[in-house]
């Protein structure tokens, strides 16, 4: 579960998201065996302190993410700026990960439960998305579409 609340994040369907992102980033065995995927580097590892974005660069992977959503280093920089961050624990990544869910436009689509809508906005900031493009593994539509629903999101 993020640890916004769903008054806070703007409803239950964005909340969904938010875990539906978190699997789909970091995978269900990796957020059971972490602190909900919220202190999880790239490839794996776990970090230890939320005081600010670990920057770890992994050389294999060529890549800074972490935490529940795997941000990227570069991006948390402005974000923490932008939003008046403080850490980089729970509540702050999820309110960067709102953030960018917005600035695709696709929270409206989220609220009102257009679920491939919102997917396919915000498909280029998610590796991990179907028709992302990055050359990584792409999780399915479907698959994606059932957690969302199991974590409580509805469809239209």
């Amino acid at each position: 579960m993020p640890r916004i609340t769903p008054d806070q994040a703007g409803g239950t369907n964005v909340c969904a998201f938010l875990d539906m992102l978190a699997i789909s980033e970091i995978g269900a065995k990796l957020l059971a065996s972490s602190d909900d995927g919220y202190n999880v580097l790239v490839g794996g590892n776990l970090f230890a302190s939320y005081a600010d974005h670990p920057n770890i660069f992994n050389a294999k992977l060529n890549s800074t993410a972490a935490g529940r959503y795997q941000l990227l280093n570069r991006w948390w920089v402005p974000y923490k700026q932008r939003l008046g961050l403080t850490d980089f624990g729970p509540l702050s990544q999820d309110r960067v990960a709102i953030q960018q869910i917005r600035e695709r436009n696709a929270l409206g689509d989220i609220t009102a439960g257009h679920f491939e809508s919102a997917v396919s906005k915000v498909s280029n900031i998610w590796a991990s998305l179907p028709g992302a493009g990055y050359g990584q593994h792409e999780n399915q539509l479907d698959q994606l579409r059932a957690a969302y629903v199991a974590a409580g999101g509805t469809l239209a």
